[in-house]
């Protein structure tokens, strides 16, 4: 099996400072640190989780078997107004932890997580036989 190259180069270091970087600093938000705490109750497990799923969406390492899409919508109380407001939050903590490139490239694949999450979970709150909106 050929192993396919990183989307963009950062080290699983680097992905694990993010990932602590940035939960860190939606625990001290106001509008996501209640939200998060309302369904993570072992957060170094639940960044180790996140991390193997950048470490997958980044570095092809195959080491993510989660569902976010799932997740997102069976948690309940995640809107579609919650994602631009992780999304800043994410954007600011990779500023601080990577270099400039580094840093809009994960951003770009972030947001492109972000919008596919945000209709997932528009999606999970459409009435049963009402026409979607996207």
């Amino acid at each position: 099996m050929t192993a396919f190259p990183p989307r963009f180069f950062v080290t699983p270091e680097q992905i694990d400072e993010q990932v602590a970087a940035f939960y860190a600093a939606v625990r001290q938000h106001p509008q996501l640190g209640p939200l998060f705490a309302r369904h993570v109750t072992d957060w170094p497990a639940h960044e180790e989780k996140i991390g193997r799923f950048w470490r997958n969406a980044i570095l092809r390492e195959g080491v993510y078997d989660g569902s976010p899409m799932l997740a997102h919508r069976q948690a309940g109380d995640v809107t579609p107004d919650h994602f631009p407001v992780w999304l800043d939050l994410f954007d600011t903590t990779l500023a601080r932890t990577l270099p400039p490139e580094a840093a809009a490239a994960w951003s770009a694949m972030a947001h492109r997580i972000g919008r596919a999450l945000s209709m997932g979970v528009t999606e999970a709150r459409r009435p049963e036989g009402s026409v979607p909106r996207f």
